[in-house]
Parts: C-alpha cells; sequence; structure tokens
C-alpha cells in the first residue's frame, strides 16, 4: 500500500487498516495433541509440523518470525513440511499428514476437521493488517468510500470478526 500511496495511485485520505489476522498452531480435530501456547511447542513430541514456505507464503514469514522470537526456529527445522500456501498446511493436517500446522485465524476457521491450539502472541511478529484505499483513477469515488465506511462500521466490523479476523 505504501508503493501505491508513493506512485499515486490511492487517494491518501481513503487508505485504512481495515482488519488484522492471527497466527495459530492448529491440528486434526480428533488427534489428542495439545500444545497450550507456542512457547510450549516441543519437536520432540511431533512427527512433522507444516508452514507455509517463509519465502513466499505470509502465514509461514510470520510464524518463523514468532518461532525466532521465542529462540524455538532452529528446534523445529527437522520437523518442518513446507506448504506452497495456508490451505495446503490445513490440508496437511486435516489428512493427518502432519501433527500440527500454522495458518492464519481466519482460514483455521474455514474447516470443521481442526481445532485451534495455541495462538501466537501479537508482540512475537511483524503486525498482520489489512489495508484498503480508493485508486486514484477509480469512476466509482463515492460507491468505493461507502464501501470502505462500511468495512469500518461496527456492523463490517463484527462481520469480519465472525470469520476470525481482528482489529
Amino acid at each position: 500500500m505504501d508503493n501505491l500511496e508513493e506512485k499515486s495511485l490511492i487517494t491518501v485520505d481513503s487508505r485504512a487498516d481495515f482488519t488484522g489476522n492471527k497466527i495459530v498452531l492448529v491440528g486434526e480435530k480428533n488427534n489428542g495433541i495439545t500444545i497450550p501456547s507456542f512457547k510450549d511447542i516441543d519437536p520432540s513430541k511431533l512427527s512433522q509440523i507444516a508452514i507455509g514456505e517463509p519465502e513466499s507464503v505470509p502465514a509461514g514469514k510470520y510464524a518463523k518470525e514468532a518461532l525466532e522470537a521465542l529462540g524455538k526456529w532452529d528446534e523445529v527445522q527437522t520437523k518442518l513440511v513446507y506448504a506452497k500456501d495456508v490451505r495446503q498446511v490445513l490440508t496437511y493436517v486435516e489428512s493427518g499428514n502432519v501433527d500440527v500446522g500454522f495458518v492464519y485465524s481466519s482460514d483455521a476457521l474455514t474447516s470443521d476437521k481442526v481445532k485451534v491450539l495455541a495462538e501466537a502472541d501479537a508482540t512475537l511478529h511483524t503486525p498482520i493488517i489489512y489495508p484498503v484505499a480508493i485508486i486514484t483513477d477509480s469512476e466509482n469515488q463515492e460507491e468505493a468510500q461507502q464501501f470502505i465506511d462500511y468495512l469500518l462500521s461496527e456492523d463490517g466490523q463484527n462481520i469480519l470478526k465472525k470469520y476470525g479476523f481482528v482489529k
């Protein structure tokens, strides 16, 4: 978004951060694994851990940052199974091919086959924030602003919260 602003491709006064997300550790609903927090991740008790490729999957990057902040990144290296995206991480967990995986809280809610085991403390990684703005050349400036206003409204925020997003 900063890039778009620098190139004057968005109207600056319309820019807003409308929601955010969390990184969570999920396991298959019936696998019996309990991990109360990210600091309790013990690779010696897990056979495989799915993570989005940190170089190309934002959720993987945030999970890596959290693990590094806790001093656990090196510990988990031998257990990691890299995925091309968060959907693939969920599939690995749902199918039992891995014990646990790192996904966004919003993605965890899309599956009835997984449970959230632990949530990364937001201070352990770069903030996960979703911005919105009106494109400068838009022919629908007024409608776009109405949409942004709705996203930022109590109703809009309640809908986002229902689907696992956070403000």
